[in-house]
């Protein structure tokens, strides 16, 4: 199904169970994660937050297990990959819809693509791939890099 999305998604740039204060932290925490192994500049994390606040990417899914997909542009990337976080507690990100409604996220899938071809492909496996109100409870219930994979897969 997400066979796209596990060929990016660096097993080091999962964080499961992660305890976040806002949409800011879990940015920073997952850009970190890239940075250190090799996918993003220093540039990365504060691009990501400034087009955040610019253009918002929480998704609605119509329960309590909203998902957000960060980004920014292509020159703040060294190599394309893809992090990825359940939170403990949801954190607020602004609707992607209606930037002044905020929203309850558990998920965050950080991309980091170096293409905007490539872009709008990984944003369309990620839409196909939270459509399952099922894969967004087991991803947040994931206790291993492996049970991720498995559902990805």
């Amino acid at each position: 199904m997400a066979q796209a999305l596990m060929s990016y998604l660096d097993p080091g740039a999962i964080v499961l169970g992660l305890k976040a204060a806002t949409d800011q932290d879990v940015i920073r925490i997952l850009a970190d994660r890239l940075s250190a192994l090799g996918y993003v500049k220093p540039s990365f994390a504060d691009a990501v937050i400034a087009r955040e606040v610019m253009l918002p990417t929480g998704l609605p899914l119509g329960g309590d297990n909203n998902v957000a997909v960060p980004h920014t542009d292509p020159e703040h990337v060294l190599r394309p990959g893809l992090a990825l976080a359940t939170l403990v507690e949801p954190v607020s990100f602004s609707n992607m819809e209606d930037p002044d409604e905020k929203l309850q996220v558990s998920v965050v899938f950080l991309m980091a693509l170096n293409d905007k071809d490539k872009q709008i492909e990984m944003l369309q496996e990620i839409a196909g791939t939270i459509q399952s109100p099922e894969i967004i409870s087991a991803l947040i219930l994931s206790k291993s890099v492996e049970d991720v994979s498995r559902l990805l897969r």
